[in-house]
């Protein structure tokens, strides 16, 4: 599996953003697919997870209400809706795929090469 994420830019404080991932990988159906992100001098942090059928969401409590992850099985592709973004949401996104539906890092097998989100306040 290959993943490619996209749609990152600037923006200001409460506008918004959609990013994209787009896989590779005829088994690409079967992984649960995440979004984590990185902001400068921080650690890694989850940000949102789908699972394989797109009926389960997870959501790190700050971007609860904000961000809307899902997927469309027919184009490979896990996207990522973020609304009233913030200062603090500022930094490199990651998208991520593992055979089990989760939030911790380790999971993920395959990873995308990240795409980078600033909020201007």
């Amino acid at each position: 599996v290959q993943l490619q994420a996209s749609g990152g830019g600037m923006v200001q404080a409460g506008g918004s953003l959609r990013l994209s991932c787009a896989a590779s990988g005829r088994t690409f159906g079967s992984y649960a697919v995440g979004w984590f992100r990185q902001a400068s001098g921080k650690e890694r942090e989850f940000v949102a997870s789908i699972n394989w059928s797109g009926d389960s969401t997870y959501y790190t409590d700050s971007v609860k209400g904000r961000f809307a992850i899902s997927r469309d099985r027919a184009k490979n592709t896990v996207s990522l809706q973020m609304n009233s973004l913030e200062p603090e949401d500022t930094a490199v996104y990651y998208c991520a795929a593992a055979k089990i539906f989760g939030s911790v890092a380790t999971l993920f097998d395959y990873w995308g090469q990240g795409t980078l989100v600033t909020v201007s306040s």
